[in-house]
């Protein structure tokens, strides 16, 4: 990629094989993406580009999560595990020389990126459909295009990015609410972003609000005749919409069209 440039002081031809330039991410920017992601010990964070293997580290160090960096330079790798062997948390930390955008990151339930724009976007399509909903995605600097972030924080004149993996919502769903009638949405679905239509027993009503947040999905449907609106809350899991507690939906949801 960087075959025509002359090399200059500390940066040598492996530099120039590579798609991605290290450029280490401040502490107090490390701090301010574990905080953003609510980090706990019970998470598995990824580290795509980890470079020296500070997020990572921090990670497992101040956080107690199981945690894995993924770099391509073995200059990098290897100053990762040395820095978790100093701080003794080689039980709790994994380096893995590979490829970014091929290697498995699956297990994640937090993910971290400090990678070039034109990367988020080769990355975005397989975050959406191989991480699992309510995973967070964290960006330092860079952004993910057309995909919104649900929540970002100015940094040293950069900002720092959250994203939660939605589920996969689209399509037509029906439930029964707690009088026994029969609720029925389709949803149209742009990442996080809903919109669509309702109907109760068969009438159109007004679908007021639709938003989710990972797995969790909010509709407010109010009848023409009704004085409120009916709220209803679900937890998408492997195909279906759960009622949450304290929502009006007393069945699962099932979808019936895509």
């Amino acid at each position: 990629m960087f075959t025509d440039l002359l090399f200059e002081e500390g940066f040598t031809k492996v530099d120039a094989e590579l798609d991605v330039i290290f450029v280490p991410t401040d502490d107090l920017v490390v701090e301010a993406m574990l905080k953003m992601a609510a980090v706990t010990k019970d998470d598995i964070l990824y580290d795509l580009g980890c470079g020296d293997g500070r997020i990572v580290v921090a990670a497992a160090m101040e956080r107690e999560a199981q945690a894995v960096g993924v770099d391509m330079d073995p200059r990098r790798i290897a100053e990762a595990n040395a820095l978790a062997e100093t701080v003794s948390v080689t039980d709790r930390v994994k380096f893995l020389q590979e490829d970014l955008l091929t290697v498995d990151f699956s297990a994640a339930t937090v993910l971290t990126l400090y990678l070039l724009p034109s990367l988020n976007l080769k990355l975005k399509a397989r975050i959406l459909s191989e991480l699992k909903p309510g995973t967070r995605v964290i960006g330092h600097a860079f952004n993910m295009g057309r995909w919104q972030p649900d929540a970002k924080r100015a940094m040293g004149g950069v900002y720092i990015y959250k994203w939660v993996v939605p589920a996969p919502v689209h399509g037509t769903w029906e439930w029964l609410s707690e009088e026994c009638k029969v609720y029925r949405v389709e949803l149209l679905q742009a990442f996080q972003m809903l919109s669509g239509q309702a109907w109760i027993d068969g009438q159109e009503v007004d679908l007021l609000e639709a938003k989710m947040l990972g797995d969790r999905v909010h509709l407010s449907i109010k009848a023409s005749d009704a004085e409120e609106a009916d709220l209803f809350i679900s937890i998408y899991r492997e195909g279906q919409l759960l009622p949450a507690a304290d929502s009006k939906q007393v069945s699962v949801g099932v979808r019936i069209s895509v």
